[in-house]
């Protein structure tokens, strides 16, 4: 099982905003409570994170946990495969920052309880285990993850279907069952390119297609107003800035599946599956090079919802399910009916720009533990 034929066109899921005077991006805890997060998870889910390249500062985490509140990150690094070890000084470097501090976040505020006063106490959460996968092969990096225990595998990176292949794509799947057979729940960013591959070619993208894995397309979520498709490219242009998905040409539509339309080549898997704030206008402050920055794109749901999905705990046995329970569950999500992504337009129901729409997050954690249904009345911190 192998991915490195093409691990030159493996890249990240991470954009910055055009004006970085104009963006309007979020601080992460109150992206959170707009989303609705839970309260009172459980915890003690380890998350996993697949990095490609680059590397992480101690003081860049340290200085996120300062700007909002939150505790000291700890992480482990894990090389896979012959990787690099942890080497910041790379673009890459910037990836690596966000997914770590989003999915830290996420799974903190999650575990928090409530005040007195019915707000969130930031001082009460439970400090996630994250383990970095740095490797060549995602495959068997996702793979490692689940051997090691790990409840959710957070990636942001890959490349459209046609550039790994088909052999390579039901490789990469395999990968995944392997680890949901351990209880490994796998998140893919679904892309930024749209519904291209940036070859002129309708593509989505692995392994953000793969059955076994949870696709994360991205939203335009502003401070006020209603949430929509990210795309910042021109109207009816298929090949620019914006949430990648359409449909798999190597995998058919699932059962599940329910209310997704009609692929118009086929009877592929819709991609993505769920969404949530991508945009770099709307994105978000992290900590990278000393000084925060904003940055979006896909590459920031999947970290975002695999924090939340740890903060259930290990889901064991219930994690074959995940996926299919989500589907199940289209009111645990809000619906994007606004936008679309060059090729396809946004739907009310299912649509292959947001799936099934974005986080309601206290509707989710009820799906999966009753620790935190019981909290699901609050809505902010």
């Amino acid at each position: 099982m192998t991915t490195t034929h093409h691990k030159k066109r493996i890249h990240t899921y991470i954009q910055f905003p055009k004006d970085a005077k104009a963006a309007g991006p979020w601080g992460i805890i109150a992206l959170l409570a707009a989303y609705e997060w839970p309260t009172g998870c459980p915890g003690g889910g380890k998350i996993g994170i697949l990095e490609c390249g680059g590397g992480f500062v101690q003081s860049d985490l340290d200085a996120f946990s300062s700007a909002n509140g939150l505790p000291t990150i700890v992480v482990t690094w894990n090389n896979v495969d012959g990787q690099t070890p942890n080497a910041p000084g790379g673009e890459a470097d910037m990836e690596v920052a966000l997914d770590i501090e989003v999915a830290f976040a996420s799974y903190y505020y999650a575990t928090c309880s409530l005040g007195a006063d019915g707000k969130v106490d930031l001082s009460t959460g439970k400090i996630p285990t994250i383990e970095i996968y740095a490797a060549n092969n995602i495959a068997e990096a996702n793979i490692e993850a689940g051997d090691a225990g790990c409840a959710v595998f957070s990636m942001s990176w890959g490349a459209a279907e046609n550039v790994w292949g088909k052999a390579a794509v039901k490789q990469m799947n395999a990968a995944a069952v392997a680890s949901l057979t351990k209880g490994c729940v796998s998140f893919g960013a679904a892309g930024d390119n749209d519904a291209d591959d940036s070859t002129g070619i309708p593509s989505v993208d692995c392994p953000a297609s793969c059955p076994a894995v949870i696709g994360c397309g991205g939203t335009h979520k502003p401070q006020t107003g209603a949430e929509s498709v990210w795309d910042n490219s021109p109207a009816g242009h298929p090949n620019g800035e914006g949430t990648g998905g359409g449909f798999s040409k190597v995998f058919p539509k699932e059962a599940f599946q329910v209310g997704a339309p009609t692929p118009p080549h086929g009877l592929g898997r819709m991609v993505p599956d769920i969404s949530a704030n991508a945009d770099p206008n709307t994105g978000y402050a992290i900590v990278q090079g000393g000084q925060t920055q904003v940055v979006g794109g896909t590459s920031a749901v999947a970290p975002l919802y695999s924090g939340l999905f740890a903060a259930f705990g290990p889901l064991g046995t219930g994690a074959a399910s995940a996926l299919a329970k989500l589907w199940q569950n289209h009111g645990a999500f809000n619906d994007i009916t606004t936008g679309s992504n060059g090729l396809y337009k946004a739907l009310k129901g299912p649509d292959p720009c947001t799936g099934i729409g974005s986080p309601i997050g206290q509707k989710i954690a009820a799906l999966f533990t009753s620790a935190s249904a019981k909290h699901a009345h609050h809505a902010s911190p």
